[in-house]
């Protein structure tokens, strides 16, 4: 049977299963948030989305709430149904099994495993399958998906809250609330459902920044906090530190301060390890936004309002090479004390964002949400890594001794189209995403 041909309701019931897939963004593990709807006679009989974790997919769970009333009907499937054998069975099997007579697909998967098998299974089975219903709109919410498999790194998305005059903070002072409450809210159901957020070591230290969600709900849904961090300069005494056995926190340090950099010539950049694992695995790495581990109570950040002062690094641990240079035994002081407090330490060069991506790929992060300060936004900006940008335009003027922006609405890369405006209170929040 080839290409069904698609029917009148067929956007209707699409744009419910990706409503369906958006509850679980960010917390599958490696496995995309996928929504599935049975439809019989017009009528909704099954509907789910991909469990937390990643298992059981959408498919099978959609399809035992069906029960019997699948027989005949149609299933509705943001991303192709997976036909090999993993540690579940393959949902076109499923599909087949409980005798649906069509299957409507926003995406087909880019996974060299799935590629067009699943479709070529359901059609084999004698059931009718319609492609690319509602594809814009199902790429935009299976993003981290699509582009860890097509790109091999995280979808990356820069946040930046911006003054009437320009500025994202102001020198000395430590985190300046720039947006409002809405804001601000809106900014931590982002955090909720990205599997990684990131900041230079600069923003580290001056803010002091928690990175965690706190909105009452989602607490669980914290992202892994990394830093860059190329000399380890990190304060021990910083809340990302007194909180790593919380909500993981990743420090990025050059080679070259590696305890194996001695040893480590001629061999390839270092990178992080090549794991992926799952969510609830025990050991220093977990699965992006696990529901494992407990919020930390703790000190609000800007995202709440606070406006705490900047915190003094210890000694020898200012941002960058102390002058002179730093010995090996301060170096490795600094890596045994953040190591016992439960930080990750991994070599790989933090400037680098077009080594670092893939390497968190490896990892299982799909979604990286970059959040400061300037030089950390322009670093990215200008390898060409952003696929998203947030920009929140605030009415407050900072005035004396701002920090200049890295972008407004008039500087927009080349390459990103505008998709929508939105308003917060007395913010406005424009959202640009990059078009190939």
């Amino acid at each position: 049977m080839g290409e069904g041909i698609a029917q009148p309701e067929d956007q209707r019931f699409m744009a419910a299963a990706i409503r369906l897939s958006r509850w679980h963004t960010g917390r599958t593990a490696t496995n995309p948030s996928v929504g599935c709807v049975i439809v019989r006679d017009g009528v909704i009989v099954g509907r789910a989305v991909t469990a937390l974790g990643g298992r059981p997919h959408a498919e099978p769970q959609a399809l035992a709430e069906a029960g019997e009333l699948a027989r005949g009907a149609a299933a509705y499937v943001t991303l192709e149904p997976c036909s090999h054998h993993g540690k579940t069975p393959p949902c076109a099997e499923a599909l087949i099994a409980y005798g649906v007579s069509r299957v409507v697909i926003s995406v087909t998967d880019p996974d060299i495993r799935v590629s067009g098998r699943g479709i070529s299974m359901l059609r084999d089975a004698g059931i009718e399958v319609t492609t690319g219903v509602l594809e814009e709109e199902g790429r935009r919410s299976l993003a981290g998906y699509l582009t860890r498999q097509t790109k091999n790194r995280p979808y990356v998305t820069l946040k930046l809250a911006v003054s009437a005059d320009g500025m994202i903070g102001r020198e000395g002072a430590g985190q300046v609330a720039i947006t409002g409450p809405q804001a601000r809210a809106q900014v931590q159901a982002l955090r909720a459902e990205t599997d990684a957020i990131l900041v230079g070591i600069g923003t580290a230290i001056a803010d002091d920044p928690l990175l965690t969600v706190r909105t009452p709900g989602l607490e669980a849904q914290s992202p892994i906090r990394i830093v860059l961090d190329p000399f380890l300069a990190l304060p021990l005494t910083s809340k990302l530190v007194e909180t790593a056995r919380e909500v993981p926190v990743i420090v990025v340090a050059c080679e070259e301060v590696s305890p194996l950099a001695a040893d480590a010539e001629g061999l390839p950049p270092s990178v992080l390890p090549d794991i992926s694992p799952t969510r609830g695995e025990i050991g220093k790495w977990r699965a992006p936004n696990s529901q494992a581990h407990s919020s930390s109570p703790a000190t609000e950040d800007v995202e709440q309002g606070a406006v705490p002062q900047p915190i003094s690094p210890l000694v020898g641990e200012m941002p960058g090479r102390a002058e002179g240079g730093t010995s090996p035994a301060d170096m490795e002081s600094r890596r045994t004390a953040l190591e016992a407090a439960g930080v990750e330490i991994v070599y790989c060069n933090p400037y680098h964002p077009e080594v670092l991506l893939p390497a968190l790929a490896t990892r299982g992060i799909s979604s990286l949400l970059v959040e400061g300060g300037a030089k950390t936004a322009r670093l990215f900006l200008e390898a060409g890594l952003v696929d998203r940008i947030q920009l929140y335009q605030s009415p407050i003027v900072i005035g004396e001794g701002g920090i200049e922006s890295p972008l407004d609405t008039t500087d927009i890369p080349s390459g990103f189209a505008h998709r929508g405006t939105y308003v917060f209170g007395a913010d406005r929040l424009d959202e640009y995403e990059r078009e190939n």
